[in-house]
């Protein structure tokens, strides 16, 4: 993984001390909240309901023990004992001290971290596969060039004041794990006939008030004009995007207006300026970032297969997890959706024993998962029992990746101020009633958000839940058909929404329309798209 070099750690540093000043100056009344509010977000602290919440960026989900054993310090310091990892493959805190945040920051920037744009209009944290270096299946390791454009992004001075927030994702194979159509940009890394390594964009996609599917608007930038091309897309975005209208203020908005094909032409009318003028780095910058990214020691000829004799055993590696590129490896998904829980959540005392394990049994390393899920990339079969042994006692054993269970969940109401209803209630009910048939259900990615903004992104679930304030009472809408992953599509809405026990019921119900109508082999979202959304209206309004 990455490791700061002198000029990233005083950067962070710098940052530390600057927002030290900030926050003092805010105390002390000597700036207005109106004052403080671009600075504080710049640093990832949101004003919620009850307290501040952090956001710490872990940029493309990876991260090692010695982090994770921060993170947990400071969920038992400054906190109450736990976190909650996100979607973007970071970490937030919900009740933080504002006086104690600069102290938390230089926590931070003791192992190598920091909450720099995770909020703000700016580029956030760039996310990626979190198998990345370990599936069988990408072409090339997609870390290092999300770290370029990490490092490309950081203080942008051109985009620290962007009409709306901007998020990119990188990918390096066919099989999307990082929603990336569903980004502002989204790039795979791919191969082109003569073997050269090059990325496709996809620019104008997102989900929230207005969700979209991002177009492809180039099939194959070489690897040597990544950035020099993101910086172009960005420009023309910058240039022409909604600063009048905040709903309208998405690059999928100006993408959508202006048509794919006039923003492409823009684009590569921007990106024969920028090449003029020479901002991308040298390769040499590329191969640099790169060495941090080797492959660690894999063994050779390890014995294959694992003693399934325990069942409970059995069915945690059938379903959590996945192929390594590497024989004898798998990459192990530790779920933080036991039944019941609170999707994301783990403890300090969770967090510790998963940094311990990593160190044990991952060559030190761990990724956030898009699912708020942690994975462990490069995990022995001779080692996965005794992993799970430990897991399953700290309550991280759970069999359901991909699951009704794995439920994606926003805070909701219960912590966000943008919320109209509760997130988590419902996730934890569902979890619950549609434990007995999870292994019938099989693949059932179920996603809840508590408003519009669409933070659990409720548009990408094969089931989706959103919940709106309806008179000023907490309804929840049904949406059914949705996918963030290769075959991405939006889910669409059922009908009128539900109160909180009747979404419960309501999901129920559609899964046993699901039971009823599918042939064999078939997914809830492949039964969904060969008999359409009509049955399913029937069963839920008669």
């Amino acid at each position: 993984m990455y490791r700061y070099d002198t000029y990233d750690q005083q950067m962070v540093d710098t940052r530390v001390a600057e927002f030290r000043d900030q926050v003092a100056r805010r105390l002390a009344g000597k700036i207005t909240e109106d004052q403080f509010k671009p600075l504080r977000l710049m640093n990832g602290l949101y004003l919620q309901l009850h307290a501040y919440m952090l956001r710490v960026a872990i940029p493309y989900g990876t991260l090692d023990s010695r982090q994770m054993h921060a993170l947990a310090d400071i969920a038992d310091k400054y906190d109450r004992g736990y976190g909650h990892f996100t979607t973007r493959q970071n970490i937030q805190y919900n009740w933080i001290k504002l006086a104690e945040a600069p102290d938390i920051l230089a926590d931070l920037a003791a192992v190598e971290m920091h909450a720099i744009q995770t909020s703000g209009n700016c580029i956030r944290n760039i996310s990626s596969d979190h198998f990345a270096g370990a599936a069988a299946d990408e072409v090339v390791d997609p870390r290092p060039y999300a770290e370029l454009l990490r490092q490309w992004s950081s203080f942008h001075p051109e985009f620290t004041a962007l009409p709306r927030k901007f998020k990119i994702a990188v990918i390096a194979s066919e099989t999307d794990r990082a929603a990336m159509k569903l980004h502002d940009i989204g790039i795979r890394m791919v191969r082109n006939d003569a073997g050269e390594i090059g990325a496709q964009f996809w620019v104008g996609g997102g989900m929230g008030r207005t969700p979209m599917i991002a177009p492809c608007i180039n099939e194959f930038v070489p690897v040597d004009s990544l950035v020099t091309y993101c910086e172009a897309a960005l420009r023309v975005y910058n240039r022409h995007g909604r600063r009048d209208n905040k709903y309208k203020a998405r690059i999928k908005i100006l993408v959508h207006e202006l048509g794919a094909d006039e923003y492409r032409r823009q684009v590569e009318e921007e990106f024969a300026h920028l090449q003029a003028q020479g901002i991308e780095p040298p390769l040499a910058e590329l191969e640099r970032i790169s060495a941090f990214f080797a492959d660690p020691p894999f063994e050779k000829d390890l014995p294959r297969g694992v003693d399934r004799s325990d069942p409970d055993f059995a069915l945690w590696v059938d379903t959590n997890t996945v192929p390594h590129k590497v024989p004898g490896y798998v990459a192990a998904v530790i779920s933080l959706k036991p039944v019941g829980g609170i999707p994301g959540d783990a403890t300090s005392d969770q967090m510790r024993l998963m940094a311990d394990l990593a160190r044990a049994y991952s060559f030190d390393e761990m990724r956030v998962t898009h699912t708020q899920n942690i994975a462990l990339p490069h995990v022995r079969q001779a080692d996965l029992y005794t992993l799970w042994k430990k897991l399953d006692e700290a309550g991280l054993g759970t069999a359901n990746l991909d699951q009704a269970g794995d439920i994606i969940a926003c805070p909701g109401l219960d912590y966000c101020s943008l919320a109209n209803a509760r997130s988590i209630p419902v996730a934890q009910k569902l979890s619950e009633r549609l434990a007995p048939n999870a292994a019938e259900l099989g693949e059932l990615k179920i996603k809840i958000s508590g408003c519009i903004n669409a933070c659990g992104h409720h548009h990408a679930g094969h089931i989706g839940i959103l919940g709106v304030d309806r008179k000023g009472t907490e309804n929840y809408q049904l949406l059914l058909g949705g996918s963030e992953a290769e075959d991405t599509s939006l889910a669409k809405i059922v009908g009128p929404g539900f109160d909180e026990a009747g979404i419960v019921d309501a999901v129920e119900t559609a899964t046993g329309v699901y039971l009823a109508q599918r042939t064999k082999g078939e997914r809830f979202l492949d039964t969904y798209r060969r008999i359409g959304i009509e049955p399913f209206k029937e069963a839920l309004y008669g």
